[in-house]
């Protein structure tokens, strides 16, 4: 699932919250991804900025969920899971049992651990965490990297109804 896919179909309350944490720990990086997606439109920032929180958040999810917004959407993805989520990635990696630095870096990224550890994983991961932010972390996290393929996440991921992100 791409980026924008992610966006497509996360819940509202999720983008909320993600927009939230983007504005309060990383403004520089929310006012670059709205200027970017203003230009899209042809709109000029001002625009969203002004928008109320509650339409300016509907806004900026509809507009991330387009594929022209990709690499915007994960930008502000990635900066969402590297700070708030920073914990749960970190759980992760030690669930399937990498190697990571005290900040949650992986050098290199290994093969894929078998889908039993990575079924466990994610039984621990959503004993944890809510489950919709766990499936977004996932989803994002498969679709990374394109020089080591993990096959088998992608395969729990379909099979695991709490890792299904539903339409909006």
């Amino acid at each position: 699932m791409k980026s924008h896919e992610i966006f497509q179909h996360m819940s509202p309350t999720l983008a909320s919250e993600i927009f939230r944490y983007l504005q309060a720990e990383q403004k520089p990086i929310l006012k670059s991804a709205i200027q970017g997606l203003a230009n899209q439109r042809k709109l000029r920032p001002v625009f969203v900025e002004r928008k109320p929180p509650n339409e300016r958040t509907a806004w900026l999810q509809h507009a991330l969920s387009r594929k022209i917004s990709d690499t915007l959407a994960a930008h502000l993805l990635q900066a969402w899971l590297l700070g708030a989520q920073k914990t749960m990635l970190c759980d992760f990696l030690d669930f399937v049992g990498i190697k990571r630095d005290e900040d949650g870096t992986v050098e290199e990224l290994p093969d894929s651990p078998p889908k039993e550890k990575l079924r466990d994983a994610i039984d621990q991961l959503v004993a944890k965490y809510p489950a919709e932010a766990v499936a977004v972390y996932l989803h994002a996290f498969h679709d990374m990297d394109s020089e080591v393929s993990w096959e088998p996440l992608g395969e729990v991921l379909a099979e695991d109804e709490r890792m299904k992100l539903a339409p909006r």
